[in-house]
């Protein structure tokens, strides 16, 4: 795997904004993209007219972590909008994993036993192409106070739910505020017992992690769980370890959940280098999925076939806990689905 140098050194990547002026000051443009990283601009109309279907977000400390003038740079090709989006591709559709089918009041999705996801924000730092809620109707799940109540009553009358799971959009782009008010209500429904957080933030805003953010993580008495995203080690710079390890040093659990994508991640040495990368920031390998077919994200897809034999290189190579389980989603099955 061919170590790939940084746009920015590494030295020049300290940032005293806040995490909300990162947020708020992503890039959006695809020709801003091009010149920051110097690429050549011939498909700079393709990028264009792909953000249509799907705009492009980026933060730019994540932009530093590219390497100028390499189209092939793996974190550039998560975020690179390009024409191939546009074109069809049967068996990719809007919904891929059924979730419209499961969402029975707004912001709640419950499609597995025991557990509970709830959409708390609609918004994202980062627009990862392959995205499998990219064409998700936020707009019809971003509940307002009233609306919160509803799902705590939901959770409230079934006693089967013993895990609630923070998604999105990203639930870290919510406030601190929000999410210490939702946490406490949720730790007073006496037969739950665990929080769950799915978020790409440590890993592309790593200041998210604030102290208020690790207190309101640790306030209750629910077991937390933090699930990040991550898909190459090249992700993870001296700040994104620091955001991970305070994560891990605060007591909460830190599992990392990746997307095996062509071009990007489908080698052993790239696999590899994330999980080593991972468990030195004391986050252990969860989750490899399957590409959802979602469509605009057919490029990214890796046979079957294929995703087994990196995953028999990986057993030989690496002690078990550091090899992610390869799963799939399935609409309608009652949970990941092992390959």
């Amino acid at each position: 795997m061919k170590t790939l140098t940084p746009a920015i050194p590494q030295a020049e990547l300290h940032t005293t904004e806040s995490w909300q002026q990162t947020l708020a000051n992503v890039v959006r443009q695809p020709d801003e993209l091009f010149s920051l990283l110097k690429l050549d601009k011939t498909t700079l109309p393709a990028a264009i007219a792909a953000c249509k279907d799907f705009p492009l977000r980026v933060p730019r400390s994540f932009v530093a972590r590219m390497k100028t003038g390499c189209v092939d740079d793996p974190l550039l090709k998560q975020v690179l909008p390009l024409g191939a989006e546009l074109d069809y591709q049967p068996g990719f559709t809007d919904d891929p994993l059924g979730e419209l089918d499961s969402n029975p009041i707004p912001g709640l999705i419950h499609k597995y036993h025991g557990r509970v996801l709830l959409i708390v924000s609609g918004g994202c730092a980062i627009n990862c192409r392959y995205c499998f809620r990219r064409h998700f109707p936020y707009q019809d799940n971003n509940p307002s106070r009233a609306e919160r109540q509803q799902m705590l009553d939901y959770l409230r009358s079934d006693p089967s739910i013993q895990e609630v799971i923070f998604s999105g959009g990203d639930p870290l782009a919510a406030s601190d505020q929000l999410l210490s008010e939702l946490v406490r209500d949720i730790a007073a429904i006496p037969h739950i017992t665990t929080l769950r957080v799915h978020s790409r933030m440590p890993i592309v805003i790593p200041q998210r992690i604030t102290e208020q953010c690790l207190q309101w993580l640790t306030d209750t008495r629910l077991n937390t769980v933090m699930v990040v995203h991550c898909n190459h080690a090249n992700e993870i710079d001296d700040h994104v370890q620091q955001s991970l390890r305070q994560l891990n040093e605060a007591g909460i659990t830190v599992l990392n959940q990746a997307v095996l994508l062509a071009g990007v991640n489908d080698d052993a040495e790239s696999l590899i280098a994330l999980s080593k990368a991972l468990f030195t920031a004391g986050t252990l390998p969860y989750y490899l999925h399957s590409l959802d077919k979602v469509k605009g994200a057919a490029h990214f897809q890796v046979t079957e076939p294929r995703a087994k034999a990196l995953i028999d290189q990986l057993l030989n190579q690496l002690p078990g806990y550091l090899v992610p389980k390869l799963v799939k989603e399935v609409a309608g099955a009652g949970s990941k689905t092992p390959i």
